[in-house]
């Protein structure tokens, strides 16, 4: 496809991976645009953009605005943006294609679903990327752009998402809440959260060669009664920590069941 020239709304961590992957492509990012003038300039330093913290400063010659900021200031910025009659996506998980639609119908959805941080690389090209546009037209374009970064492109509507990102809440953040709980048990008791690291590392492995169901280990699947006790005294002095061990632990027995 021909290079596009691209403003990139927000400097987080999805603005900074999807912005370098773009640039790496080959298109042009305009601007980087953030209300903090320091965090626009430090992205647009990088992708070689111009920074910007006022939305009436934008490059009118833009083709196309993606829109990556938190959820609940999308339809804000959206709507200022429609002044420029170009096409806006944004790359929320959570958030329908109707939040952009209202406003225009040069619409679409640019969402990767990957958990990103600014000072860590990662190959954009094992991404998937999920698309949606509010025409059959711009779908084509926007799989035209999403090609040119990634190889794992889908078309998924605002349903579809929805589900996506909850079950990527399950599969990533909820994991990494439960290994900080680990560390801090450990750390509590003068162990080193090093110790697990393999163990983390093969978990993920199994469940990236099989369905997780399939490889579930641990004394909840084995209904082990005395051990899940001992597991329950040693969590008394912290109640919420107790509840979580109580329902993980019952809904992977539940699970066994119904296998």
């Amino acid at each position: 496809m021909n290079k596009m020239r691209i403003t990139i709304i927000g400097s987080g961590n999805v603005a900074t991976h999807i912005g370098a992957a773009l640039k790496n492509a080959g298109h042009r990012i305009v601007q980087v645009y953030s209300r903090d003038m320091q965090n626009a300039a430090i992205l647009a330093y990088h992708i070689k953009a111009e920074p910007i913290d006022d939305l009436n400063n934008v490059d009118p010659d833009t083709d196309v605005f993606i829109v990556s900021v938190k959820d609940d200031a999308i339809p804000a910025i959206v709507q200022r943006l429609t002044f420029y009659q170009k096409l806006i996506l944004h790359t929320s998980g959570a958030t329908s294609l109707q939040t952009i639609t209202e406003h225009t119908a040069n619409a679409g959805v640019f969402y990767p679903l990957q958990t990103f941080t600014k000072t860590k690389e990662l190959n954009f090209w094992d991404v998937p990327l999920c698309i949606e546009g509010a025409s059959a037209e711009i779908t084509k374009q926007l799989r035209e752009l999403a090609s040119t970064i990634s190889n794992n492109v889908y078309e998924v509507d605002s349903d579809g998402r929805k589900i996506l990102h909850l079950a990527a809440v399950f599969a990533c953040n909820f994991p990494n809440y439960l290994y900080s709980i680990a560390q801090n048990l450990l750390e509590q008791n003068q162990l080193e959260f090093n110790m697990i690291r393999p163990l983390i590392a093969e978990t993920a492995d199994k469940a990236l060669q099989s369905f997780p169901a399939t490889v579930q280990t641990g004394p909840a699947v084995r209904n082990d009664v005395s051990t899940m006790d001992k597991h329950r005294q040693l969590l008394s002095g912290n109640p919420m920590m107790q509840q979580i061990y109580e329902v993980l632990s019952q809904g992977i027995i539940k699970m066994d069941k119904k296998g």
